[in-house]
């Protein structure tokens, strides 16, 4: 061991002389950090200059010291003189450093102690599930990545219409579709790469309605051989604020029971795009097969949270499907997490046309049982012009007498029949502290 010692200490000598290689950008910062040493230390040092003054006769190397310790001022101003000094050349160095070192990290125009601060305060919030699909959950998560870094997206994997249906088709996979639309909610720079994996293509044979996110996607299936590998990785590329997970890895098609108009003759009608599209009234939705088992993270996820969000989105099409994997329910039964459904602010043609409040959460208990929610989230804002094809969902009398039920305004002025990312995360927060008081206390044990 002894015979390697010098052989050890060279390479780790060679390591740290890398730092000196022209080009990084960072001698002149150590410059810096080691005359903030030196000043500091020559600031300490006039006690014992002092001392030295006392007992020694003048000499030169007494006047040098001092001149330089700048002996013909008061004490305790030369000490704050060389403190200030010191302490400003090495913050300076320190803080000039860090921004080299990170910059490749950090998008321009940015503070690098917002970064940190955010970074920190983010990191240690709490732990969020949300269930659900579509720009209604990728709403949600927009307004929920300020708070906190611990959040997992779960996704319906029930998609068979447009692109996402086209490559499930094709490609075999999964549906992407829901995920990249989760994964660019929860980016850290929903920019340019943020808005290059939300590109749809147009005009191009062969390309004509995919999105450059979801052939993305299936390309790092392909590469990495599995689809929960290649979502990770698209994470990583995105530097998303949370992951995002698939509710099951099944190849799984939706169907639904739909009572026809003018009779009471219901028809099986298969595939999700094709629900909303056919003329009737959903009786009742399930998934084939219906024993597909749930994805293992989630399940973690879910007995780990401090809070679970259902919704917002298509009832039928996005929340219902992820809550009819049986593993995943049960595991939401069994968590000790407050739990929240986000009743929808208008109607969707087609799913859910004329619902209240209380219709939605009927539909819900209906296929998932009773009692499952402690909070149900109402919008009561009604004072604006929504979309021709969609009427307010009204926190009805029923909805009111159920004490688990909440109003609160969520509109998106910009778009009344869309929920506001802020305003929702916000209410969300609101009802976590509420319940459990400061962070931590009341916190479910963590799933190893």
């Amino acid at each position: 061991m002894w015979n390697n010692l010098p052989v050890r200490i060279w390479k780790k000598l060679r390591g740290l002389l890398r730092w000196l290689r022209p080009g990084l950008g960072i001698k002149r910062w150590f410059v810096f950090l080691l005359i903030g040493i030196i000043v500091l230390g020559l600031g300490f040092g006039v006690i014992f200059i002092d001392i030295y003054h006392n007992e020694a006769a003048d000499s030169p190397l007494h006047s040098l010291l001092a001149l330089i310790s700048l002996n013909f001022l008061p004490r305790i101003l030369r000490a704050l003189i060389f403190g200030s000094l010191g302490i400003s050349f090495f913050a300076y160095g320190m803080l000039r450093l860090n921004r080299s070192l990170l910059s490749p990290f950090i998008s321009s125009g940015s503070e690098l102690l917002d970064h940190l601060k955010n970074f920190h305060r983010s990191d240690h919030g709490p732990h969020i599930v949300t269930i659900g699909g579509g720009h209604g959950l990728a709403t949600l998560l927009r307004g929920l990545r300020n708070y906190t870094r611990n959040l997992t997206a779960v996704v319906t994997v029930a998609d068979d219409g447009g692109s996402s249906g086209k490559l499930r088709e094709s490609q075999g996979i999964l549906p992407p579709g829901d995920i990249r639309n989760c994964l660019a909610a929860l980016s850290n720079d929903e920019a340019l790469l943020t808005q290059l994996f939300q590109y749809r293509f147009s005009g191009s044979p062969g390309l004509e309605g995919h999105s450059f996110g979801n052939l993305f996607i299936a390309a790092l299936a392909d590469i990495t051989g599995s689809f929960e590998d290649a979502v990770a990785e698209s994470g990583r590329v995105l530097s998303v604020h949370g992951r995002v997970l698939p509710s099951t890895l099944h190849n799984v098609k939706l169907v639904a029971s739909m009572e026809m108009p003018n009779s009471n003759n219901e028809v099986r009608v298969e595939g999700e795009s094709r629900i909303p599209k056919t003329a009737g009234k959903v009786r009742r939705v399930w998934l084939e097969p219906d024993n597909a088992p749930a994805f293992p993270p989630v399940i973690k996820a879910i007995l780990n949270a401090d809070v679970i969000v259902v919704g917002p989105g298509s009832l039928y099409t996005s929340l219902i499907p992820n809550l009819l994997v049986q593993d995943l329910l049960a595991a939401m039964h069994t968590s000790r997490a407050i739990k929240i459904y986000v009743c929808n602010i208008a109607t969707q043609a087609g799913e859910t046309d004329f619902f209240t409040c209380h219709d939605h959460v009927r539909a819900l208990e209906k296929h998932i049982g009773k009692d499952l929610f402690d909070v149900i989230l109402c919008n009561n804002d009604y004072d604006h012009d929504i979309d021709s094809s969609s009427q307010w969902v009204l926190a009805d009398n029923e909805a009111m007498t159920d004490p688990r039920t909440f109003c609160v305004n969520l509109v998106d002025v910009k778009q009344p029949w869309h929920h506001d990312a802020v305003k929702l995360a916000q209410v969300i927060m609101d009802i976590l502290y509420e319940r459990t008081g400061p962070l931590g206390e009341n916190k479910p044990q963590q799933v190893l």
